[in-house]
């Protein structure tokens, strides 16, 4: 359950910022739909355009990398941060850009293996071998 209101389109309407950040939001992913996470940051109008430009900065432009990795990168830090809304929201955006469920199981298979040897490490607090210190 949501800590806060989710807001309405009609609710948005009475908001320029909200009205507009939901306008940009369906133009740029080409859909009519408007998600609850952007619903529930539209109680924070500043909030919720400083969030959009942000997302929309990294995810929805150009870049060296391709749309599907950067999904797929979103959906191991998603499940690194326990957070379960976008593990669900940035697997159906990874699906729609093309994973396949190939893809998707060796993206699990890594994600899993980089928690284990993260927290190996971590454990046993294994110092840096100089080699791989990308600083110096």
């Amino acid at each position: 359950m949501a800590t806060v209101k989710l807001i309405s389109d009609a609710e948005a309407a009475q908001n320029p910022v909200v009205q507009a950040v939901f306008d940009d939001i369906r133009a740029i992913r080409k859909t009519d739909f408007i998600n609850n996470f952007w619903r529930a940051l539209a109680n924070d109008p500043a909030g919720l355009k400083r969030t959009w430009d942000h997302l929309k900065s990294v995810m929805a432009t150009e870049g060296a990398i391709d749309p599907l990795t950067r999904e797929m990168i979103y959906i191991a830090v998603s499940t690194a941060n326990s957070c379960s809304y976008c593990v669900q929201s940035h697997t159906a955006a990874a699906r729609a850009r093309g994973m396949t469920e190939a893809m998707h199981g060796e993206l699990l298979a890594i994600i899993a293996l980089a928690a284990q040897t993260n927290h190996l490490v971590t454990a046993l607090q294994v110092p840096l071998d100089p080699v791989f210190d990308v600083a110096g």
